[in-house]
Formats: C-alpha cells, sequence, structure tokens
C-alpha cells in the first residue's frame, strides 16, 4: 500500500510539473478581412479561440471552430460557411509553430517582437508560413499575450470565389489575432 501511494504522489508532482510549463485560452480572438475598396465589409470575427503554449519550447498551436466566425451580415455568414468554408465539410482550422529563439525569460510588459514557423490548416489544406512577426506581453494579470497578423491568398487553400463578386472580395485575406494566455 506504501508504494502505491508513493507511486501516487510522484505521478500527481509529475503531472503537475509538465502542466506548470502550458499557458491557455479558450477565448482567443482572431478577424480576417477580404474586403475590397468602395464595396460591403467583407470582416468575420472569432471569440472562441483555443490555444495552447508550452513556455519550455515555445511551441504553440490554435484551433478555430470555422463557424464561430461572426460576420456583421447573417446572410454573408451563411454564404461563408456554406460557399467558402464549406464549414460542415472542414469545420475546424488549425495553426501549429513554433517562436523562434523563444526563452521565458524575455517576457516582460513591453511588446516584443518575435518570429515563428509552423503550418496553417484550412479547408483541408495545409500551408507552410516561416518568419512571420508577432508580439508577446506580460498583461498586468500574468497572462501571456501574443498577437499579431498575416495574409494569406484564398488560392493556397483552393477556396473559389465566384465571378459574379470576384471583384468585391480580395483574394488576399488578412488575419489578425490576439491570444490573452493564462498558466494552465
Amino acid at each position: 500500500m506504501k508504494k502505491i501511494l508513493i507511486v501516487f504522489t510522484l505521478l500527481l508532482f509529475t503531472i503537475s510539473g509538465i502542466s506548470q510549463n502550458k499557458y491557455l485560452t479558450k477565448t482567443g480572438h482572431v478577424t480576417f478581412e477580404a474586403s475590397v475598396p468602395s464595396f460591403e465589409e467583407v470582416k468575420a470575427t472569432n471569440n472562441s479561440t483555443t490555444v495552447i503554449l508550452n513556455i519550455e519550447n515555445g511551441q504553440f498551436a490554435a484551433l478555430v471552430f470555422v463557424k464561430g466566425f461572426r460576420f456583421k451580415n447573417a446572410l454573408m455568414e451563411e454564404h461563408f460557411n456554406e460557399n467558402y468554408a464549406e464549414s460542415d465539410n472542414y469545420p475546424k482550422a488549425n495553426f501549429k509553430g513554433e517562436i523562434k529563439d523563444f526563452d521565458i525569460n524575455n517576457i516582460n510588459e513591453t511588446n516584443t517582437k518575435v518570429y515563428y514557423n509552423g503550418t496553417l490548416e484550412f479547408h483541408g489544406k495545409t500551408k507552410a508560413v516561416s518568419n512571420l512577426p508577432m508580439t508577446i506581453h506580460l498583461s498586468d494579470n500574468n497572462e501571456i499575450v501574443l498577437s499579431g497578423a498575416l495574409k494569406v491568398n484564398v488560392d493556397d487553400f483552393d477556396i473559389d470565389i465566384p465571378k459574379v463578386v470576384s471583384n468585391k472580395v480580395s483574394k488576399q485575406v488578412e488575419i489578425e489575432y490576439n491570444f490573452p494566455l493564462k498558466k494552465k
């Protein structure tokens, strides 16, 4: 019985030690915009992105449920989910990456520019990205905040824009993100 108690105690310490190296959010903020000047805004926001950061090595991953994007116009949201993102067939977008030269000791209250590499998966396609900038800082309530922007081309993800709206929707999409991560 004593051996079992010792093994169980060691297991608990190991699990708690591992989880202390992770920061997490389930309320990350992702916005994308594919607007074209002089036409209706094509912009959506998702406030329920799950992100995890391993502070030992700078690896991080993000999961976005595609149907979680909200538009100003309900019809635009419906068209996005049915015709472009095909969210019934491709319900998630994923990002897996690593912050280059990550060191938890260099994070402070000031926005620090860092660079990352990784892969973005959307609409059943995967695109590698490299040397992209983001900012990282420690908030007043000890959250690690990752934020930044990137641009992607819809062609890279086999998204067809019908000719009838091709002059109203940009083929280059601007993605902005903000992830306040709490210690797990």
